[in-house]
């Protein structure tokens, strides 16, 4: 299953969720915290469940769920309510470093024995930067024991007021200097750990154009995919993280070459000389298209 948008779903919206099998994303994340107000958590979270187990035979895309994060006295709540409904993952907003990723963990075994689901099945995808703390503890979760852990996604919205940054982007419209330094992070310590790394949603929805151009920077970047916010972007985003015809007609011409001649250190395709991390690369590519 391809892993390219992920896309956010009110838990307290009858009408998002029932169109939520249609909007072509890969991944659905039905949100208990940001979307939903204090008032409506409650009915979200049995909303969730519900949602959870009238896909979990016919879905053919991840089911997810965003929690509160730990700070809070609603995620043990969230997850008593939406765990009977089996999702494929569970989203932890504001982690803090590997042992919210551990504490989450044990909740999730308890759970899981209880609701009848294989043990170790639910996955967990890390927001890690939304204060400076969580920030600068990124590195540390290559070298954690983290069974559970499936990627780990940035976002700048928290860390900007964290930090008291009046501006994201630069004059040019790239990410200025301290977004830029959590989004590498992010993005090296995910390949770090084998996890998948995710770039942060492009807030401004009725903008495909740069959402266009974002996506298609994030997957030359190296990342596997992207969070999104509105239905509309999820073509957009779809379409930047699917290789060409002409990019899968190369890598198989790399992989061709090098199974003609295993012993080479490099070689020459189309007057351009490739050498073994293109080959890599060329395999790494054939093996999302497949």
């Amino acid at each position: 299953m391809q892993q390219r948008s992920w896309l956010f779903v009110p838990g307290d919206s009858e009408k998002k969720l029932g169109k939520a099998a249609d909007t072509g994303a890969d991944v659905i994340i039905v949100d208990l915290e940001d979307s939903v107000a204090l008032s409506n958590k409650e009915q979200a979270r049995h909303m969730a469940c519900a949602w959870l187990a009238s896909q979990r035979r016919v879905a053919q895309f991840g089911r997810w769920v965003r929690i509160n994060a730990l700070d809070s006295r609603l995620w043990r709540d969230d997850l008593a309510a939406v765990m009977p409904g089996a999702p494929d993952g569970i989203m932890l907003p504001k982690s803090a470093g590997p042992e919210s990723i551990q504490t989450l963990a044990g909740e999730l075994y308890e759970l899981e024995g209880r609701c009848g689901i294989a043990t170790g099945s639910t996955k967990i995808l890390a927001l890690v930067s939304e204060t400076a703390e969580a920030a600068i503890t990124i590195p540390g979760y290559a070298s954690a024991p983290l069974p559970r852990l499936h990627g780990l996604v940035w976002g700048g919205e928290d860390l900007s007021a964290a930090i008291g940054a009046s501006r994201k982007y630069d004059a040019d419209g790239r990410w200025t200097d301290a977004f830029r330094y959590v989004r590498v992070q992010t993005l090296l310590t995910a390949h770090a750990k084998g996890v998948l790394p995710l770039d942060t949603l492009h807030a401004d929805f009725a903008d495909m154009e740069g959402l266009k151009r974002i996506a298609e920077e994030a997957r030359a970047d190296g990342f596997g995919g992207m969070l999104a916010i509105h239905p509309a972007q999820v073509p957009v985003i779809n379409a930047a993280f699917t290789p060409s015809a002409e990019e899968l007609a190369h890598a198989r011409a790399v992989v061709a070459a090098f199974a003609a001649q295993p012993n080479a250190g490099t070689l020459q395709i189309d007057r351009r000389m490739i050498d073994r991390p293109h080959l890599v690369l060329a395999k790494r590519l054939l093996g999302i298209a497949d």
